[in-house]
Order: structure tokens, then sequence, then C-alpha cells
């Protein structure tokens, strides 16, 4: 018996980092809403009750940047008022040609992605990260419900595998903030029966399965006001959770032209779909692009030992069965629409609702 502990976090939607990947990809949507050829890298950074939008765009859309971050952060919850500095500018005519110039849509960017899933979980997502994600999904909507809760959290998860399957979950964290004078207990109360209890099921708790609940004691001082954030700073959280590799590049501001996006997108479409078809248990796949070519360099999966067939029999499929050139990946996902605020949140895979999720029927 070989037993390991692994752990995922994951943050709430008031978390400074996600404040700023909340305001980049509203950008980014405001754009292709009015037009979908936009080609933006709009990030944003946070800190007290200022706020900075800097980063390139080349768009027809007219765009209130400063109103669009302070919408954002109303929506998530903070009431204080905001100073916004924007720092925009023209996208690289250099970039902007080596994209668009012919008749397809290259590469933004040179660089590496990746995809991944297993068949540990229905969301075919690692069960901690899996988990980390819906208790702080949990503990977002909550501050609906409790008025003491303000927006910003986080959640963290290990779970024990034994021969490479989860057998239970070792230990939850929870970090939450709070109005000030708030008891401890009356807390940590709460997040068990109202944000634990709800998520996880009880399959996989045991008796010695440890909660930890705010353990830094009081968190009243929230948000930007207790910490800085700035976009693209969350990658584990965003892909995986740590348990497969992570390419180069964020995913927030960036329009479908950007390969660290998109690719990494529709990998996790070719993952899932494979993995669903029973060819492997876990699968992980690379591609790599180099800026101005439309298709990848290279490609390159690993299965972790647990492949049905052989990996170059698995490897035929995927070549039967997916095209990785930019535009084709854009069309199949059909990205070129504004649905990028709602990926921020609680990981951009292993939730419904995004065309990168669906399953595909292999050849």
């Amino acid at each position: 018996m070989s037993l390991i502990y692994f752990t995922s976090e994951s943050v709430t939607d008031g978390h400074p980092d996600k404040i700023c990947d909340q305001i980049a990809d509203a950008i980014l949507d405001a754009a292709l809403s009015e037009d979908k050829h936009s080609k933006m890298a709009v990030e944003a950074t946070i800190k007290d009750d200022f706020v900075l939008v800097y980063g390139e765009a080349n768009t027809k859309a007219k765009i209130d940047y400063e109103k669009i971050a302070k919408t954002v952060i109303r929506d998530i919850g903070y009431p204080e008022t905001y100073e916004v500095l924007v720092k925009v500018s023209q996208q690289s005519s250099e970039i902007n040609i080596a994209v668009t110039e012919s008749d397809t849509i290259a590469a933004g960017d040179q660089g590496i992605m990746f995809g991944y899933a297993t068949n540990e979980t229905d969301s075919y997502m690692p069960l901690a990260i899996d988990l980390a994600h819906k208790l702080s999904k949990q503990l977002s909507d909550l501050k609906q419900e409790v008025a003491w809760l303000k927006p910003d959290g986080k959640t963290q998860v290990t779970v024990c595998y034994e021969d490479g399957k989860p057998l239970y979950v070792h230990t939850i964290l929870i970090s939450a903030s709070h109005e000030a004078g708030i008891d401890h207990d009356l807390i940590e109360a709460t997040l068990i029966d109202k944000v634990i209890k709800p998520v996880v099921d009880e399959k996989w708790l045991r008796d010695d399965t440890q909660y930890v609940i705010n353990p830094s004691g009081s968190f009243t001082i929230a948000g930007s006001f207790g910490d800085s954030g700035t976009t693209g700073r969350k990658l584990v959280v965003d892909s995986y959770g740590g348990m497969a590799r992570i390419g180069g590049g964020a995913f927030s501001s960036k329009d479908p032209s950007k390969v660290d996006r998109t690719a990494a997108y529709y990998l996790r479409h070719v993952a899932k779909s494979v993995v669903a078809a029973g060819l492997c248990d876990r699968m992980e796949i690379q591609l790599s692009y180099a800026i101005g070519k439309n298709k990848p360099l290279s490609i390159h999966i690993e299965t972790f030992g647990t492949e049905k067939k052989d990996k170059a029999e698995i490897l035929a499929v995927i070549d039967r069965n997916f095209d990785f050139s930019v535009n084709q990946m854009i069309d199949e996902l059909d990205l070129l629409r504004p649905i990028y605020r709602k990926t921020v949140n609680f990981g951009h895979f292993g939730r419904d609702g995004f065309p990168w999720e669906d399953i595909r029927i292999l050849k």
C-alpha cells in the first residue's frame, strides 16, 4: 500500500488577483461584444483603492475601461470608492501583422500549453482541485446569505491517495474574510455547516478528517486592502491545482488568437474526450506554437501508465479527431464571443457550460 497526500487550493471571487482577472475578462467581453476580431491583452493591478488598467488593444469597440473596472468591483461586493488609471495602447504592429496577415488566424505568441483529464471524479478533474473550487464557489455565494462575510477568501483541500486512487479527504482549510467582532466559533460553525457539509460528499470524509478554519485568526482586512492583486497570478488555481503541468502564460485578458488560452482550452477538450473514451485513466497533453504560425510545432502525451492502448494508437486517435490549427480550434469552440468573465472564478476547467468541457465521441 502506497499513501500519497496531495493538496490544491482555490480562491473566491473577491480575492484581489481574481478581481483583476475579472476586470481583464470583462474588458475582453466588452471588446468582443462589438468587434469579434478584437485583439486584446489588457490587464489590471489593484492595491488599496487604486486600480491600474494597462496593456494593448486593437479593436473597433468603444470601451470605457474605468467604468468596467468599477462595475466589476462593485458587483463582487466591495463598496469602497476606487481610483482607476488607464494605460492602454495599440497592439504592436509587428505582432498584429504576424497574427492577421494571412486568411487564417495565426498564433499570437510562442509558447507551451497543457491539457489534462482524469476519471477520478465526474468532472474529470483531480479531486483536490474539484472540491477546492466547489468550496470557494459555496463560500462566495454564502456572502449573499451571511451579512458578516466579506468577499475575500481561500480554500484548500488535501486528498489521501492510495496506489493512485483518491481514498479520502485528509484536510479542508478555509480562510474567509469577515466583519470585525465576529466570534471565531461562529465563523467555524457557519463554514462547516454551510460551506463544507453541502459540498463534500460524506464518502470522502473520515472521523479524523481535519477542518482548519481561519487559521490566522481575525481576517477583517481583506481584498485589495490586505494584499495587492494582478491579472494572471493564479495559473495553478485556474488550471489543475498542481496535479498537471501548466503552460507559460495566463488565460485572463487574452483574446482567442492567444494560444496560451485557446490551445489550453482545446487541450482540455482533447484530454477529457480521450479519458472519457476509456483509452486511459489519466492524460496530460502538451502543444507548442510559434508566433505567426497556424499549426503547432509539437505534440506530446503522458498517460502515467494508465493507458489501455499503446500511446502511438492514442496519438493516432487524437490525430484523426482533432485539428490543432489556431483558426480551427477557435471555430470548433466558438471562441469569438463574450464568454470570458464567466471563466474566471472557480477554475477554467471542470465546470459545465463551456464548449471545451464537451466530450467528443471519437472515431
